[in-house]
Parts: C-alpha cells; structure tokens; sequence
C-alpha cells in the first residue's frame, strides 16, 4: 500500500488544504502485509474525520492501511476541520469542497475508479453525517455509505443541545438559516426522496449502546423505517471511541460490495 500526504490549493476554499491518500500496491515480499492491486483503477472509498480529528486520524489511529490494502482498494481521507461538511456561514465552502472539487481533484492526481459502483464513503462521528448527506445528496455518485456512530441529528443538536461548544458551533456553521428541513438534515433527505429512485446507495449504520450519539443513530434508523429506506443497523456494546472504530471499520471494508 502507498501511502500518500498530498497537499494542494482548493478554489472552493480558496486555500491549501490536505487529504491523506492510501493507494493499492503489491505487497508479496512485504512481511506481514498481505497487498492486492491489479491493471484496473482500483475502487475507492472516501473515508471522512470527526469533530476533532483531520485527514491523518485514520492512519494514526487505526489499521486502515493494513485492512485497505487486503481488500485492494483505494482510500481517500479530505480534511474539512469542524466543518460539518457544510458550506460554512462564517467560514470555508466545505460541502462544495467535498461534493464539487474533490472527487474531480482525485481524479486527475490519482488513478482510481470513476464508476459508481466503485465508489463509496464512510465516516464517524461528524464524518458519519457527512458520508450520508453526501450520499443522499449524490446518491448517483455512490454504490454504498456507512456511518460509525454518526452524528445524525443535526436537528436535535441545534435546537436542543444547549451545550454553549455546540451553539457556538452551530452558530459558526449556519448562522441564522434553519437546519431542520433543510439539506443540511438527514430525515429531510430521507422524507424527500423519490419513491421510485432506485438509486439510493446501500447504507450502513453501527453505533455503540453506550456511546453518546446513541439516540442519534436510533432516530435515523427509525427514520429510514419509516420513509422505506433500507439500512443495515446494528447496536452492541461500545464506546465513542478509536478501538470501536478500528474494528467496525473493517466491518465496513467487508460489507462494501467490492468486485473481487
């Protein structure tokens, strides 16, 4: 597997900017690193960073280079900051970075599938929201999604959460605009979808019974049950924490429907 820090200027941000990048590579001398790559452009996974993590957190923190690299498939990890992968009131185009810029900027660096049925993205925490409002905005874009305890109830969070960090954050990402039945808000996408769009990537969700963004995930899933969206939810025991992540994220990996 390449490894790959990759620094370059972003028009919709207008600055420079990050992401980490984990390329397929042959691995068959390496010991105790079992590498597949093959002629083809390999799929590609855009794995995205919570509230207070940047592009290197995947890599730092977990084996995602080890497991990515058994399944020969591509990684790409933007850096949005605290974001929201939103298109900030007082701050960076972050939604338009993600959705518009990046996946064109990683074509033309990078040698990774363009198909749809290549492509899919996954987060936790606040990169959780982020994979599935990509994937339900672009659901053409994206074969599968999945969320490791996601922070899926914007709504909740900037009408309820009186935490005065959260407010702040919410002011500092939206402003005064409403989130709730807006793009912005997961169930919005969810209501409002087409009934006959078959388009709709496969969606995964895990999330720890002891984590505090347990109701979040319970809410989405009630949701998705109830606007005949299919998910693949599950709760067991688990924390808001990395050693959660490292081993879902290679549920994850497992779940995507690679073509081997």
């Amino acid at each position: 597997m390449a490894l790959i820090r990759c620094d370059f200027s972003s028009e919709a941000l207008a600055l420079s900017t990050s992401m980490t990048v984990l390329l397929p590579q042959q691995a068959s001398t390496q010991i105790g690193l079992e590498g597949r790559a093959n002629d083809a452009a390999p799929p590609v996974l855009y794995l995205l960073h919570g509230l207070t993590d940047d592009d290197t957190a995947w890599t730092r923190y977990t084996s995602i280079e080890r497991y990515a690299a058994a399944k020969g498939i591509a990684v790409v990890m933007p850096q949005v900051h605290r974001s929201f992968y939103a298109d900030e009131r007082y701050g960076g185009k972050f939604w338009t970075f993600l959705s518009e810029e990046l996946p064109s900027v990683v074509s033309s660096f990078f040698r990774v599938s363009t198909r749809r049925e290549d492509t899919f993205v996954a987060g936790l925490s606040m990169g959780g929201y982020g994979a599935f409002k990509w994937a339900l905005r672009q659901p053409e874009r994206f074969a599968a999604a999945a969320s490791l305890s996601g922070a899926l109830d914007l709504v909740h969070m900037a009408e309820k959460d009186d935490r005065p960090h959260i407010a702040e954050l919410i002011g500092r990402v939206f402003g005064d605009r409403p989130v709730a039945g807006t793009d912005d808000d997961l169930v919005h996408l969810l209501e409002t979808k087409d009934p006959k769009d078959r388009e709709v990537p496969r969606l995964m969700l895990r999330c720890g019974t002891e984590d505090h963004l347990v109701g979040h995930n319970e809410r989405f899933v009630a949701a998705c049950r109830r606007y005949g969206v299919d998910i693949d939810a599950e709760f067991g025991p688990g924390e808001h924490e990395w050693g959660y992540w490292d081993t879902q994220i290679q549920a994850v990996l497992d779940w995507l429907p690679l073509k081997n």
